[in-house]
Parts: C-alpha cells; structure tokens; sequence
C-alpha cells in the first residue's frame, strides 16, 4: 500500500476537490456523485489491478483499447461542432457518456511505453483515429506524452510523433471545437471569474496530481513522463479552449482512464 499510495493520491486529490467544489458552487447532484463513484472504482483498480504478464497480453490490451478508440466513429453519437464539423468522440453507456480518448490514452501511453521497438507505432495508430473523431484534447494528450516518453528514451520516432500530433491537433481544433458545458469545460477560468481562491485550489490540486505522477508513482521513469505528459495536454487544451477538465470536471472518463493506467503497475503472479 505504501507503493501504491502516490497513484492513490494522484487521483483521489483532484477528484475529491473538484467534487467538492461542483457541490459548492451548484452543479447537478448528480456530476459529483458519478465523478466519486468513478473515483472508488478507479481506487479500487490501483491497488488490486494487475498489467498484462507477457508482450502479446499488452498486445491484445492497446488492440482493445484501440477498438474502443473508434467505436464512436463507427457509432456516434454524433455532434455538431461550433463550425459545424460533425464531432464523435463518445461512448455511450446508458445515461452516462463517457470520453473515449479520456478513457484510453493514459493507458496506450504507459503500453507505448513499454514496446520499446513499436510503442510510436501505437501512438501513431491512436492519432490517426483522433482525425477521424476529431478531437484536439486527446491529440495534444497523446502530442505531450510523446513529448514525455521522447525527454526519457531519446528515441527519434517519439520525437517525431510528438511534432505530427502537434500540428495535428491544431487541425482537429479547428474543426472540433464544442459549445462549453458548465462543470465539463472552461472549470478552470469559469472558477476565476466567481472565486479565484477556489480556481487556485482547483488548480493546485491538478499540479498535485501531475507532481505526484511524474515523481513518486509506482511506474519506471519513462511510463511516469508519458502519463504526466498526456495529462498536460489533456488539461493545458481545456485552459485554452472549450475541452473537459480532466480530474477537477464533471466527467467519468478520465477518472477511469488514468485509474486504468496507474493500476498498471503490478505484474501478476506466474
């Protein structure tokens, strides 16, 4: 537990204060309590998941994590955008529509991390269905975690990655852009205009969260830049334009999905 506890807190921290702040400030009564309900199960993977045991395992695992990344070009539901674009980047589950890059990039990331000869190739692949959604937070996600695994490795492929998908997501931004959504996006600057004090803890408590990724998670160095990067680009594209708050905002997918990848830590027993 006392491994674990760095990735525990990593989620818990932004979830529990951006939960508490949504009741403070009247949000629905039922964004806060999906966002905890996703916490106790993210929590709960952190300290019994395990990782896949063998290279064909992670295999399977990113193929998976790939379909579901493009289930929602197949399936919609489709939105339009601010420019008219139509927009899917949705899966969804009943009442509850969850962020399909959200959901799956934090752990393709640690999974790139970890092909050492093909990890750029999946990262590639994700980008290429990104065009498709289009959907500019996961493109500079995935852009920054390419820009983290490249500060660690060295190695040029990754570079390379980082300088599509950053241009790349320029592009998807264009096209993709949503009307915001109270408590899902602009969390941050809606907070500084009613209470700065409240957007600076909300703020604070998503620094903790990355501080804690790239420095004490239970993860080898590379997988902690890489999961540290795609949460920058998750949240630097929501400070800047009309995309969900990861952590802090109303919104199960990414509680989920780097809950996923932080419960990736542990191998199972052979």
């Amino acid at each position: 537990m006392r491994e674990r506890l760095p990735a525990l807190l990593a989620l818990a921290i932004p979830v529990l204060t951006g939960a508490i702040c949504m009741a403070l400030a009247g949000a629905p009564s039922p964004y806060p309590l999906v966002n905890l309900a996703a916490l106790a199960a993210g929590l709960a993977w952190i300290v019994y998941g395990i990782a896949p045991a063998t290279a064909l395992d992670r295999r399977i695992m990113a193929g998976v994590l790939l379909a579901l990344l493009v289930v929602p070009v197949v399936t919609g539901p489709v939105l339009n955008s601010i420019t008219g674009d139509p927009v899917a980047r949705w899966l969804p589950l009943g009442p509850v529509m969850l962020h399909s890059g959200m959901l799956t990039l934090p752990a393709l990331t640690l999974l790139a991390a970890r092909e050492e000869r093909h990890g750029y190739a999946l990262l590639l692949a994700a980008l290429a269905i990104l065009l498709f959604q289009p959907d500019a937070a996961s493109g500079f996600a995935l852009t920054f975690a390419a820009v983290g695994l490249h500060h660690i490795t060295r190695d040029w492929r990754m570079g390379l990655v980082a300088i599509i998908g950053f241009f790349a997501s320029i592009g998807m931004n264009l096209a993709g852009e949503l009307p915001p959504e109270p408590f899902v996006e602009r969390v941050l600057v809606d907070a500084a205009m009613t209470n700065l004090a409240l957007a600076a803890i909300l703020a604070l408590s998503l620094l903790a969260s990355f501080l804690l990724i790239v420095f004490a998670a239970p993860l080898p160095r590379p997988e902690r830049f890489g999961l540290a990067g795609a949460l920058f680009g998750f949240a630097i594209t929501a400070l800047m334009t009309h995309y969900p708050t990861p952590l802090i905002g109303y919104g199960a997918a990414p509680i989920l999905g780097f809950a996923l990848a932080l419960g990736l830590h542990r191998k199972p027993r052979i």
